[in-house]
């Protein structure tokens, strides 16, 4: 089974910054796309950015330019930095990984518990 977890989330002033990592480990043959998505409250969840196994990465418009995604494959880790935060950034952010469990042979979506990150003066 594969496990991510995430950690970094926090309280934060707007226009301040937090740093999100998440980190995969379990039985992992391999892993594909990794990324992170948020739910804010009363809202459904949303995707915020990408990045492939080539350091391909994609951000959700609102967050373009602001939040900056990273992953390192010998450590299967991926974090976020997030600079100048909004208060509409305030939500609940979880880690998202496509892999394949070393025992399966079917890849599959993972998602971590998620971690609050309040944006708030």
């Amino acid at each position: 089974q594969v496990r991510l977890v995430e950690s970094g989330g926090g309280l934060v002033q707007p226009g301040g910054s937090l740093r999100l990592s998440c980190a995969a480990s379990g039985s992992i043959r391999s892993i594909d796309d990794m990324g992170w998505y948020r739910r804010a409250p009363g809202k459904q969840r949303e995707w915020v950015a990408d990045i492939s196994k080539g350091d391909n990465t994609k951000y959700a418009d609102s967050v373009q330019g602001r939040f900056t995604i990273s992953r390192d494959n010998a450590k299967n880790t991926v974090s976020l930095q997030m600079d100048n935060l909004k208060p509409e950034d305030t939500a609940v952010y979880y880690c998202h990984a496509y892999a394949v469990d070393a025992g399966s042979p079917y890849w599959d979506d993972y998602w971590g518990q998620g971690t609050q990150v309040t944006v708030s003066s």
